[in-house]
Order: C-alpha cells, then sequence, then structure tokens
C-alpha cells in the first residue's frame, strides 16, 4: 500500500499542542506522526498538509479542499467544523450538509475520507452548549461516514483523553502525548503497523477546592476570555500563517531535515 496522504482541516490537523520550533508552523501533530510512519512502511508514501489553526469549515472547503484534490491523494483526512461549533448562532444542519458535500467531492474524487468524530471534552459550565453541539455533529459524521464508505476515527469512544495529561494548557487542543496517541489511533483505522511508544501521562496531583477554583480562574483569563476576543473581533490565531506542507513531500526523507531546508531556502531568498 502507498499513495499520497493529504490533511485537511484546522488546528486539530495541523498540529496545536505539539509543539516543534523545527517544523513548519511551530508545531508536530498526529499527520506528521502518520506521515512518518507510513514512509517507514513504504519510502514512496507521499504527504500534503494544509491545515491551518481556527479555520472554520467553509474556510476549509473554500481554501483547503480543492488544492488537496488537484494532489490526487488516495487518502483526504478532514477534521472540520470544530471551530464553527463554538458559534452559538451557526445553524448545525446547514454545517452538516456542506460537511457531506464536501466528504461527497473527496469520494467522487477517488479518493478514501478519513473523518473524526470529535471527543467530549469535559467543559467549565459556561462552555456547557458546545457539547451538546459536539454531540449532533458526531451523530451526523458518523451517518456521513456510512454513506460515503469513508474510514472513520470515533475520536468520541476514546476514554484515554479523560487524562488531563493528554491535553495541552488550553484545554481544547491536544498536548504531544495526545497528538502521538492519536497516530497510533489514525494507523489503526488505516491497518498499518507502526513502532510509537506510547506511554500515558501521569495523572496530575490531586488539588484542593481553593487551587482547583484558582486554575479555573486562570483558564477562563488566558484562553477562554481571549477566545471569544478574538471572535467578537474576527481575528484569528491562523491569519497569518500559511499550509505546513502545502506540496507532496516523501516523510521517509524525514520532514525536519525538509523543514531545514526549506527554512535556509527562504533565508537565501531574503
Amino acid at each position: 500500500m502507498s499513495g499520497l496522504f493529504a490533511a485537511i482541516g484546522d488546528s486539530f490537523t495541523e498540529g496545536v499542542g505539539d509543539w516543534d520550533r523545527h517544523l513548519p508552523n511551530g508545531v508536530r501533530g498526529w499527520a506528521d506522526r502518520v506521515a512518518k510512519q507510513l514512509g517507514k512502511q513504504d519510502p514512496t508514501w507521499e504527504y500534503a498538509n494544509l491545515a491551518i489553526r481556527s479555520k472554520r469549515l467553509h474556510q476549509v472547503i473554500d481554501e483547503q479542499l480543492e488544492p488537496a484534490l488537484k494532489l490526487r491523494p488516495t487518502i483526504v483526512s478532514v477534521y472540520a467544523g470544530g471551530n464553527d461549533i463554538l458559534e452559538l448562532r451557526k445553524d448545525m444542519g446547514a454545517l452538516m450538509s456542506s460537511y457531506e458535500q464536501m466528504v461527497g467531492r473527496i469520494a467522487a474524487a477517488g479518493a478514501r475520507p478519513l473523518l473524526f468524530t470529535g471527543f467530549d471534552v469535559q467543559l467549565h459550565p459556561v462552555l456547557e452548549p458546545m457539547r451538546r453541539r459536539n454531540w449532533m455533529y458526531n451523530e451526523r459524521v458518523r451517518r456521513i461516514a456510512r454513506t460515503y464508505d469513508a474510514l472513520l476515527v470515533d475520536y468520541w469512544c476514546f476514554d484515554e483523553y479523560h487524562n488531563p495529561g493528554m491535553w495541552d494548557t488550553d484545554r481544547l487542543h491536544m498536548s504531544a502525548a495526545g497528538h502521538k496517541n492519536m497516530a497510533a489511533h489514525v494507523l489503526r483505522v488505516l491497518g498499518v503497523d507502526h513502532s510509537l511508544k506510547l506511554k500515558l501521562p501521569q495523572p496530575r496531583p490531586h488539588t484542593t477546592p481553593r487551587d482547583w477554583a484558582r486554575q479555573e480562574a486562570i483558564w477562563l483569563r488566558e484562553w477562554v476570555i481571549p477566545m471569544f476576543g478574538r471572535r467578537i473581533r474576527r481575528v484569528t490565531l491562523g491569519d497569518q500563517l500559511t499550509p505546513r506542507w502545502p506540496q507532496p513531500v516523501h516523510p521517509a526523507d524525514g520532514l525536519k531535515k525538509l523543514a531545514l531546508q526549506r527554512f535556509e531556502a527562504a533565508d537565501s531568498k531574503s
């Protein structure tokens, strides 16, 4: 088995939370890890990743889908719509109709769609409405996967993600451990053996109610309030970013080596 693995979507697929300054956009992520394992299995595998943090579903469709399909991929992974779920005024029926049309275009192009449900994140009560919208999203994604014979990574069911160590400090993006574990789940769905060494983070020590309240206040101040502030101002963390791997690369050549070559080429032109 070989071909081209193309990844589109938002921060989940870009790799936010799995920080690595030696790679494009300063992140690694589960998709890079999957690509590396595919390259180990067969060096002819190619990989492209067009995902950018904060993108809404319509932006993924308008900006990433057609460029990905032009690469004639074998597999197209897509996780999109999570940022739309956070917008309570967004109609879920219309959102999921657009999502299904996107998956249909991938399947019609001859690629195998690889879809994800969203995890049931334990949120602060202020964000509780987001969970109900997430449940609606997941049920529709499962039905769409059956309709289009898509591969499905049912993230909702992965109990290990109840471990706080699987999440970055914002509690919305996976940590490096979370991304590595997700890569293993994706490879299992693809039917690919891997050499990833998985180790769940140690549980965090018990905190007193006062410490818990203080941590919640810090989280709200440093992450939640700025997130909604950006939404009000209509700016995102991905506005100034470009895709990490817009053109196919061979992961077997070493992604960090390829990134260094790209950085050096950019420096020589500046």
